[in-house]
């Protein structure tokens, strides 16, 4: 049951992404025939009742969307239709085949397109809108009729030869269905509204034989009946790896795994998230244990930041808008609030002593930022003595500043953070050493001497070069090493070249809501915007790519945080609708380059090889050249962060010939040198 796709370079580039939906909560499942669809956590699955296989469908295989809200079968089409969050709409089969149908998604109105439910009646759905009702014609594939009452229609149904239509705020309407619906003096009202009495978690397949339910723990399940009348299982429980949860706020990456809080808070949105921790292994999900309200005195909710120790393996830090939780080896242990530590609440209660930021230094020492009161920076000892900094009285707000974002420097000597406070927000430095404290804020002088003034900032982050970047309302700005307490709010607002003869230049992503900003290997720019991805090159004059949900499985153009493993070449992407990632092409150089380090893959180059060769283990700008046995070059140029990549092709553009080719790796300053071969076969 592999999705299929008809266009192979989309394929391909599909190939590269990865996504990672919850299968927690299962809403609707939908018998056919012997394998059942089952929507969960806005994702799909079937299981075939008598192979045992498992398919997962989404759209890096064949969907046409993500965040799926509704499911219905039609027996007649022997197709699934699939309503998105979006309003989007597909067709999938049994063998994976699908149709896109986005009439309604790309319908422009001011009316309400949302699909709150489907009906099917033979081979037509009934698909019920804000706007009214919308007839498919699910065998064709073809919207045949849009039936507009003047009211949203929460659920449609057909019987003896009626369409029936109810809507919450206008009561219970029918029409004939030899009629013309589309003329809305066809339609009458019959009733008030009642709520419909549709169980899809049980369901029987009458084609064939089973009854199809959801367990205690969410998992699909189907069985047959004896002759008593007792269930027979034929499976007991079926579930796709995945997290608990489609909630994503912060990524980070510890010993090789990937952790991810899944709690949100901020002006804007109070979100009560369930307190999760996702761990990620690079195959299976694990999860944080979770203390109960009994335990904790308050609501476990809204994890929205955690850090390391770096003195004590599994021991972790969370910070929460109710306190901060502490963990060892992902078990609870205690949370820290007003009862027993400094800190405080600011509207004095248990369920907002919100922490807001936390970052351990070197020395084992946890940073503690309280928001929204004054006493706002403490750190905690690793022997555990509580301590409120002075350095607080210099960090003010209007009342509501929201303290995050910590990043150290200069070895953890060196502390930045931000103040989220709508035009007003400020970036702080101190330099915890010398006890040197410096702001900046809220407007800014760029290098043309040009006034910046964002209403709103949401990152910082560290490059490589020692450049610390801010994502706001404006665009990305950044200070450079040499800014630190320098008594002016001078940034840089970077500036592209038009290179069309003008030698006139725009600024990077100027006014575009920049939210996060994370550093590859190259020190190349993956910025997260309202409207997707960008990848920015390491001089920052050329954009890359721009991924979307329109041209790429993004799932999503809201981007909360993105991560690069420090391990790979994954950049993962925390959006409004889940988690997912990209296999990007460039990797972590190594501060060594050895010939145990060094290799090739694939080695050897066999003759229906078509991609790209590729060098890992280099350091960061390595200068690589690539020769034949007798010395000849065929290819040159630098390591995109820790990689190259070689297209098997002379310097004129042609396949190289069989033969033994070396490849010849240098640092940036020409030291340094490795060697490692790669063997070509045509």
């Amino acid at each position: 049951m592999a999705c299929l796709t008809t266009n192979s370079a989309l394929a391909q580039t599909n190939s590269k992404w990865t996504l990672y939906n919850s299968f927690s909560d299962i809403t609707e499942i939908e018998p056919a025939g012997g394998t059942a669809f089952a929507l969960c956590s806005g994702g799909l699955f079937s299981y075939n009742s008598e192979t045992g296989e498992t398919a997962v469908y989404d759209k890096t295989n064949c969907l046409s969307d993500a965040s799926i809200k509704h499911i219905a079968w039609s027996k007649q089409a022997k197709q699934l239709v699939i309503a998105y969050e979006n309003s989007n709409v597909d067709l999938l089969t049994v063998n994976g085949n699908v149709t896109n149908v986005p009439d309604i998604y790309m319908k422009s109105t001011t009316l309400d397109k949302t699909i709150n439910h489907i009906y099917i009646d033979g081979a037509y759905a009934y698909m019920s809108l804000g706007l009214g009702v919308t007839k498919l014609d699910v065998k064709r594939g073809i919207i045949v009729d849009t039936y507009q009452l003047g009211f949203g229609i929460n659920y449609t149904y057909t019987k003896d030869g009626y369409l029936y239509a109810a809507s919450k705020t206008n009561g219970l309407y029918r029409g004939k269905q030899t009629d013309n619906l589309l003329d809305i003096n066809n339609w009458q009202r019959i009733g008030n509204y009642t709520e419909l009495n549709e169980n899809r978690t049980n369901v029987e397949d009458t084609q064939a034989k089973l009854w199809w339910t959801r367990t205690e723990d969410n998992k699909l399940a189907c069985y047959t009946m004896d002759a008593e009348g007792n269930r027979i299982y034929k499976t007991e429980g079926v579930q796709p790896e995945g997290p608990a949860s489609n909630h994503f706020y912060r990524l980070y990456f510890n010993n090789g795994l990937m952790y991810a809080v899944g709690g949100y808070y901020s002006r804007e949105l109070d979100g009560w998230y369930p307190g999760e921790v996702h761990v990620w292994d690079g195959n299976k999900w694990s999860e944080f244990e979770q203390p109960s309200t009994a335990t904790t005195g308050h609501d476990n909710v809204d994890y929205i930041s955690m850090d390391f120790d770096p003195l004590k393996p599994g021991h972790v830090m969370v910070a929460a808008k109710s306190g901060l939780y502490e963990y060892q080896d992902g078990k609870f242990v205690k949370c820290y609030n007003m009862d027993n530590s400094p800190l405080t609440s600011c509207v004095n209660s248990k369920k907002y002593i919100i922490v807001s930021d936390i970052k351990y230094d070197a020395n084992g020492t946890l940073w503690v930022f309280n928001a929204a009161v004054d006493n706002s920076l403490l750190t905690l000892s690793p022997t555990g003595e509580w301590e409120v900094q002075a350095v607080s009285s210099n960090i003010k707000a209007n009342g509501n500043g929201f303290l995050e974002n910590i990043v150290m420097t200069d070895n953890g000597t060196r502390m930045w953070f931000s103040m989220r406070e709508w035009q007003n927000s400020k970036i702080y430095v101190y330099d915890i050493t010398n006890n040197q404290f410096g702001a900046f804020g809220p407007s800014y002088v760029n290098e043309d001497g040009t006034v910046v003034e964002p209403n709103d900032q949401f990152d910082l982050t560290l490059d490589r070069d020692g450049n610390i970047w801010m994502c706001t309302t404006s665009g990305p700005l950044y200070f450079s090493p040499n800014d630190f307490i320098s008594g002016n709010n001078i940034v840089t607002q970077h500036k592209v070249p038009r290179n069309d003869g003008t030698n006139l230049a725009d600024y990077l992503l100027a006014n575009t809501t920049t939210t996060c900003m994370a550093i590859d290997g190259s020190n190349r720019k993956w910025i997260g915007t309202r409207s997707g991805v960008f990848l920015i090159s390491d001089d920052c004059n050329t954009q890359l790519q721009h991924f979307t949900t329109d041209n790429s499985p993004l799932i999503s153009n809201e981007i909360i945080d993105i991560a690069v493993d420090p391990n790979s070449n994954m950049v993962y992407f925390a959006t409004t609708a889940g988690l997912c990632s990209y296999a990007s092409d460039a990797t972590q150089p190594t501060d060594k380059m050895t010939k145990d380090n060094v290799y090739a893959y694939p080695n050897p180059v066999r003759p229906d090889y078509t991609g790209t060769i590729t060098i890992v283990g280099l350091s960061y700008k390595a200068d690589v050249k690539i020769v034949t046995s007798n010395g000849t070059l065929v290819n040159q140029g630098r390591s995109t962060g820790g990689s190259y990549h070689w297209d098997g092709r002379d310097l004129k553009g042609k396949r190289v010939a069989s033969g033994i080719y070396m490849v010849e790796a240098a640092t940036e300053d020409g030291s340094k040198g490795t060697v490692c071969k790669i063997a070509v076969v045509n």
